[in-house]
């Protein structure tokens, strides 16, 4: 394996990982994390000041990771916001918006309609095991032919209850689906065109465009960000709303606000 180095100051695996954007993870016995993506894997080392990552695909978990983008730049952007947002940063500075891949976010998030972290990433892993090709470090994610190919009954059996058509439909749309009409969109497009899939609803929706097409201008609302806008954002709108208020009030830095202060809220 290569080795990337990189300062940690601006860079916190844990964070990063287990802020609800990432199934596809594992936290080892010696502290480390392994990370994988489509048919990719790496292991994430803290040492001291430095995170160390261990992968055959440098060049693929660099972008992954987000390592270029400048992050003290952008805390230091949002921090000058108020100071609650300060704080928000504070807490939550280590944490970068992962490049995943969009066809896995499309699954992933279809999942994770009212459903927890552990029971998400249970269910993703029962669906690998089953149709993911053998890779040197464990089951890759399945291909959208594969998906579509199996019986709507291999999806009732890894526990995805009544998703399960869900998951069988979107994989057969997707076999010939051209995923510019989602990445060349505009942001109200894209979300519009993601709503017209089988299981994605308005949160569902946010999730893919921020994790899975890298939309700053979105803010995904759940029940920890309802608490957030109830305990210190106030201003009477319904729940419904809540989104919107908040790309309103933080642009283009909406999704990463979004991910300090759910991080923020669950600390």
């Amino acid at each position: 394996m290569k080795t990337l180095i990189y300062d940690g100051e601006y860079f916190n695996v844990k964070d990063t990982l287990e802020c609800g954007q990432i199934f596809r993870y594992e936290k080892l016995s010696d502290g480390s994390y392994a990370v994988f993506s489509r048919d990719k894997y790496a292991r994430l080392v803290t040492e001291e000041d430095v995170v160390r990552v261990f992968t055959d695909d440098v060049d693929y978990f660099r972008h992954f990771l987000d390592l270029d983008t400048n992050y003290a730049q952008k805390v230091q952007r949002i921090s000058a916001i108020s100071p609650l947002m300060k704080q928000a940063c504070d807490c939550g500075k280590g944490i970068h918006i992962l490049n995943q891949d969009l066809t896995e976010m499309i699954i992933s998030f279809i999942i994770s309609a009212n459903n927890n972290i552990k029971r998400i990433q249970l269910i993703i892993r029962r669906l690998c095991d089953a149709l993911g090709e053998d890779t040197p470090y464990g089951k890759a994610f399945p291909t959208v032919e594969k998906m579509a190919q199996a019986p709507l009954s291999l999806y009732t059996s890894i526990g995805a209850g009544y998703r399960d058509v869900y998951l069988k439909e979107t994989a057969q749309r997707l076999v010939n689906y051209d995923l510019s009409r989602l990445t060349q969109a505009d942001t109200a497009s894209a979300r519009k065109e993601l709503l017209s899939f089988k299981g994605v609803g308005p949160k569902v929706a946010d999730c893919i465009l921020l994790f899975g097409l890298r939309r700053g201008d979105v803010f995904p609302v759940d029940t920890w960000l309802k608490k957030v806008y109830h305990a210190y954002f106030e201003q009477g709108h319904k729940d419904s709303e809540i989104s919107t208020f908040f790309c309103n009030l933080f642009g283009q830095d909406a999704g990463l606000c979004q991910q300090y202060l759910f991080y923020f809220q669950r600390k």
